[in-house]
């Protein structure tokens, strides 16, 4: 049976369900408020508008057959009455499930410009929008953006240089909405390596080239007067954590860490060479990326997760404790409060995860730049290229962004 189909008996059984006086088992063995809520979710679930005057039109059934049955005739039809009403409580619950699109979804870094897909994961966002999300961890942007590639992930957060590459290249990979921003990386070294000169002739680790902490280690080292080549060899690492280890073991001499990787480094003695952050540059970081052959296919699904990003953002601005412990449940637990606080204050000042999450087409055009002197292609490309604006500017220009923020 196909969704459809589901739906439409499901519409029809529940109509006639709270027409009859079976509703009142509901009502009052389970409760009305639980009624409201799993009738509200099979609206809600729907792309079927008229399905919302359905279910209206069920709790108002639902509510007068409450008030006019005797509960003498709920007495003593209980027994047979509460298992009745066990079996509609899967049943509907099965079929709000079922209404869930499926959706597997990449990232590709444990730091805080991630927390949006996380929290949208386990504050249940995701599921209030129709989706039902399996995040999956990719190391670095350049093998997330493979994986949207190849298709085994439609949606995935990724920062703008992978998908500049890989658009260069000839996928037609690009970014939905914009998640962070700027930059928020620290180029960090051993503790005895406390001026940039005496890192000639080490080496910085990165996760993979073509992403994001390699576009930013070269553009620091080149701020610090450092050729990537000649003075420091770039050495691919892994993730975040497997790159702060390095440093701490003595395998390399310097990497760029993000929060709260940068503030643990900074605790374990590791100095800040170059404060890329400070500099306040528009930069692609980590957002949503997907390609334009599933936006074509399933402009449901794409329009669906964005909103799911704008709610989810002011979720993280106006909900503190819940994105704390989300942050601690992905960092493993191991993290400090102060440190956790100071994450959530960098992403919530306002400049690193914006309220209007468009793309930056500013911090594109900053990411193509360099790319222009060698790629031809590069050299014909705009930043409009690697952006699909749409989606995010529908959920602005209705104001719905603004009314997130004006609810109290």
């Amino acid at each position: 049976m196909t969704i459809k189909e589901l739906r439409a008996d499901s519409t029809t059984f529940g109509v006639e369900f709270a027409k009859s006086k079976h509703a009142i088992c509901f009502s009052t063995a389970l409760g009305k408020y639980r009624l409201h809520r799993l009738l509200k979710s099979i609206s809600e679930s729907s792309d079927d508008p008229s399905l919302e005057d359905l279910t209206l039109t069920r709790l108002g059934y639902a509510d007068r057959f409450y008030r006019e049955l005797r509960i003498t005739d709920m007495r003593r039809n209980s027994p047979l009455a509460l298992i009745f009403c066990l079996f509609l409580l899967v049943s509907w619950n099965t079929i709000a499930e079922a209404q869930l699109a499926k959706l597997k979804v990449g990232y590709s870094a444990i730091s805080e410009v991630d927390l949006p897909a996380w929290v949208a994961k386990e504050a249940r966002i995701f599921e209030k929008n129709g989706l039902d999300v399996q995040l999956i961890y990719f190391t670095g942007g350049t093998t997330a953006v493979l994986a949207l590639v190849s298709g085994e992930v439609p949606i995935s957060q990724v920062a703008g240089p992978a998908v500049v590459h890989s658009t260069l290249a000839g996928s037609d990979v690009v970014m939905i909405a914009g998640g962070a921003t700027s930059l928020d990386y620290w180029l960090m070294s051993r503790p005895e390596i406390k001026k940039a000169e005496q890192l000639k002739g080490g080496s910085v680790a990165i996760s993979n080239f073509g992403a994001a902490s390699d576009f930013v280690a070269r553009y620091a080292l080149d701020k610090i007067g450092l050729t990537p080549g000649k003075d420091v060899t770039i050495v691919q690492a892994g993730g975040i954590s497997d790159r702060l280890a390095a440093v701490l073991l003595g395998k390399v001499q310097a990497t760029v860490l993000n929060p709260p990787a940068s503030f643990i480094g900074q605790k374990k003695g590791m100095n800040i060479l170059a404060d890329v952050a400070k500099l306040g540059l528009a930069f692609q970081n980590t957002g949503v990326a997907t390609s334009r052959r599933f936006i074509r296919e399933q402009p449901e699904i794409v329009r669906k997760y964005v909103r799911s990003q704008v709610e989810t953002v002011h979720r993280i601005y106006t909900d503190k404790e819940t994105s704390l412990q989300i942050l601690r449940k992905y960092f493993r637990g191991n993290v400090e409060r102060d440190i956790l606080e100071k994450t959530w204050e960098l992403l919530t000042e306002g400049t690193l995860l914006p309220k209007k999450q468009y793309p930056t087409i500013e911090g594109l055009k900053f990411i193509l730049a360099p790319l222009t002197e060698k790629d031809v292609k590069a050299r014909a490309a705009k930043p409009e290229d690697f952006a699909d604006l749409s989606f995010i500017k529908e959920f602005d220009q209705s104001g719905y962004i603004d009314s997130l923020y004006k609810k109290r």
